[in-house]
């Protein structure tokens, strides 16, 4: 099956008559159409598919249990109305990959695997890549049974009523030594390739990111009849906040975005009196990271005394910076540039992915495609298929060079 009937045949799961962007979240009705599209991919390969313990789906292709392999692929999952492009195109170039080597005649000298890593963008329980940080031990299974979504449904809960065993999850220690090597191919998520005129590049490293909650809470009271004097609206700390935010970030060369909010009693007669919104930050390094959370901590506590309101800032989750494994990086640099002959650049970027949660484990790298406008998240993410495919050769390039050698 070819990249452009794969990509059309996945196209239509899981998306949105009205905003046409994709709701595929974890243990959905959604999420198990991707989970079996990927295994009738897998199956109608000759491949041996598996689901382990976290959920996370494998298709192999030789035997797990010598170890060394191979391994590439990325997510299935979306954000609210995100793009078709951010994880599924990792997984279907995986499958365009492979059918490129059997053309090819290449003979394998090590296991080869396809990954479909659960609940990546953390869209429904407000943890990113949940899949692989149970995989490699950064989520206990305590931890993951306390994640609950907006409709109170718990993590253990979902996953039973989509037929998984949440008591089974849990650090994947003998899975991770099977793998020598894991490549995860992705849409570029900003607009450096588009930039410099090329195709494909390689990663060289992750921003340190993370996620803060930050509770404003005031009185609520009647919007008609209470004096502007009288009112403790907890809307114009957190307002303000936002402003902060885009400050302190463009201070520090960072970015930071609050993009999710939450009001309570959320009346449009009402004054709040809780205003919960939820931070999302990254930059280049550690430093400049601290000096922007703690400038928009700071500027937040400050708005809050001004207006006689409480405030609580919880850190929900943290990754530090992630340098993809050096030697691995510069065999793809060679493989790419060298065997091939393209301009390969490597670049950062500011997006977190299941390559760098498993980072600390195994040598991880990763691929960028092309993506013309650079954006992503949206239904207007997008890349040409021309770019696809030249990423699917690249792939292909880089799992003949490491798994035939």
């Amino acid at each position: 099956m070819s990249f452009h009937s794969m990509w059309a045949e996945l196209l239509p799961v899981g998306r949105s008559s009205t905003s046409g962007g994709y709701r595929r979240f974890a243990w959905t009705d959604a999420d198990a159409d991707c989970r079996a599209w990927f295994e009738d991919q897998a199956r109608s390969r000759g491949l041996a598919h598996e689901v382990d313990r976290n959920g996370n789906q494998w298709a192999w292709l030789g035997d797990p249990a010598e170890g060394d392999a191979v391994v590439t692929g990325s997510h299935l999952d979306s954000v609210p109305d995100g793009g078709a492009f951010d994880g599924p195109l990792g997984v279907v170039s995986a499958f365009a990959a492979l059918d490129e080597l059997r053309a090819r005649d290449a003979r394998l000298t090590r296991p080869l695997a396809i990954v479909n890593f659960g609940d990546e963008e953390g869209a429904r329980f407000g943890l990113a890549c949940v899949g692989s940080r149970l995989t490699a031990g950064q989520l206990t299974r305590e931890q993951a049974h306390r994640l609950t979504d907006g409709d109170g449904v718990t993590l253990p809960r979902a996953m039973e009523a989509a037929g998984y065993d949440p008591d089974a999850v849990g650090p994947d220690p003998e899975r991770l030594a099977r793998i020598g090597a894991f490549v995860e191919l992705h849409v570029e998520q900003g607009r450096a390739l588009d930039l410099s005129g090329d195709r494909v590049g390689i990663a060289s490293a992750i921003w340190p990111h993370g996620r803060w909650r930050f509770d404003f809470r005031g009185e609520a009271n009647h919007a008609g009849t209470t004096r502007l004097a009288d009112r403790r609206d907890p809307m114009l700390s957190y307002a303000e906040t936002v402003l902060a935010a885009r400050r302190e970030a463009e201070l520090a060369g960072a970015v930071a975005t609050f993009g999710k909010i939450a009001v309570e009693p959320n009346g449009v007669n009402a004054i709040p009196s809780l205003v919960r919104g939820w931070l999302d930050s990254r930059a280049e390094d550690q430093t400049r990271l601290d000096t922007v959370v703690g400038g928009i901590e700071k500027a937040a506590r400050s708005h809050a005394d001004a207006h006689g309101i409480d405030l609580d800032v919880v850190r929900e989750s943290f990754t530090p910076v992630v340098e993809f494994d050096h030697a691995l990086r510069d065999e793809l640099t060679r493989i790419l540039g060298t065997d091939t002959g393209l301009t390969v650049p490597v670049l950062g970027t500011g997006a977190g992915h299941d390559a760098g949660i498993l980072s600390g484990s195994i040598p991880t790298a990763m691929l960028f495609v092309r993506n013309p406008t650079g954006v992503s998240h949206s239904p207007a993410e997008s890349a040409s298929e021309d770019d696809c495919v030249a990423g699917v050769l690249a792939l292909a390039d880089v799992l003949e060079g490491l798994a035939c050698r």
